[in-house]
């Protein structure tokens, strides 16, 4: 018999184009996936796609499913959201604030398709670089915080959002361009362009500088990414960003993004509420969309999975 799951998980190998990243995806082992899509090929008596294509090629009968789970998988959403208002009541208030300066990117189509979902819910952003919003989160004054800086506070819980990898962006022209990674050390005579933030909030320095004791020569702060690429891009200094942030730069070829360290610097997003509130259905849902949403309009992007979510 064909269920829910079985439409939702030929979305996500659609999506994501691989059996890898479509059971992380769906929290699964690619073990798991693959039994799952076997069992129902035999149920239906019909191949749904070519296994050794990338990304898979669908067959018509898979074509047919998808087209299936286009309808019904969103309509199933919307049904879940309707029966949360009656039984819980639509109205309420969920005041955002982000940490990070690139979330503008997936967090502003997230909130079109929110609003659109909870129009009773009084929404409000802002953005917390000029003040502590984690504590303000957990004295009330806001309801959910994007951060990638998770802070032990009493009553609050960090829900993960995505894997992603901070990477030094530098001029085509820069010395640098020719690594294939950089170590802390070659920064030492360089000039860093950062948000203006305080540099414990900062993945480059907290993961990457201050524990090689590394100082760059000069540090410069910019507040907008395009603001931060254009100085990159002149020669005006290099500067750490997500990696989703540069995927548009880097395919104008106005900079190249490189690894730092040989491993990379992979860093965790996550969407920190009161834990009073997280079952609250107007919450839930926000939560939800900002996951679908990252994966959608993000590239590079990793799913967290349970074990490796932080214990905070």
């Amino acid at each position: 018999m064909l269920e829910l799951r079985h439409l939702k998980t030929l979305l996500a190998l659609r999506e994501t184009g691989s059996l890898v990243e479509a059971a992380e995806r769906l929290f699964l082992t690619q073990s798991a996936l693959s039994h799952q899509l076997k069992d129902l090929e035999d149920r239906l008596n019909c191949t749904l796609f070519v296994r050794k294509t990338k990304p898979p090629r669908f067959t018509s009968a898979g074509r047919r499913l998808l087209a299936l789970a286009d309808e019904v998988v969103p309509e199933f959403k919307a049904a879940e959201r309707d029966i949360a208002r009656l039984s819980d009541g639509e109205a309420g208030r969920l005041h955002l604030c982000i940490e990070c300066h690139s979330c503008f990117q997936w967090l502003i189509p997230c909130i079109e398709t929110y609003r659109a979902n909870w129009p009773e819910v009084e929404l409000d952003l802002m953005g917390g670089f000029s003040f502590a919003p984690l504590p303000a989160l957990a004295r009330g004054d806001l309801d959910l915080v994007i951060t990638s800086d998770p802070v032990d506070l009493p009553g609050v819980h960090y829900e993960p959002l995505f894997h992603y990898e901070a990477m030094l962006a530098v001029s085509n022209r820069h010395a640098l361009s020719q690594k294939s990674f950089i170590e802390p050390e070659e920064l030492s005579d360089q000039t860093l362009i950062t948000y203006p933030v305080t540099r414990d909030r900062l993945d480059i320095f907290t993961q990457f500088l201050d524990p090689a004791e590394v100082e760059p020569q000069a540090i410069r702060t910019a507040e907008l990414t395009p603001m931060m690429v254009q100085l990159v891009a002149s020669g005006r200094g290099v500067a750490c960003l997500p990696n989703w942030a540069l995927t548009e730069y880097l395919a104008s070829e106005l900079l190249s993004a490189k690894k730092l360290s040989s491993k990379g610097l992979w860093c965790q997003l996550y969407a920190a509420v009161r834990t009073e509130q997280l079952d609250a259905p107007y919450v839930e849902d926000f939560l939800q969309t900002a996951v679908s949403t990252c994966f959608k309009h993000l590239t590079g992007i990793k799913r967290i999975r349970d074990k490796e979510a932080s214990t905070i």
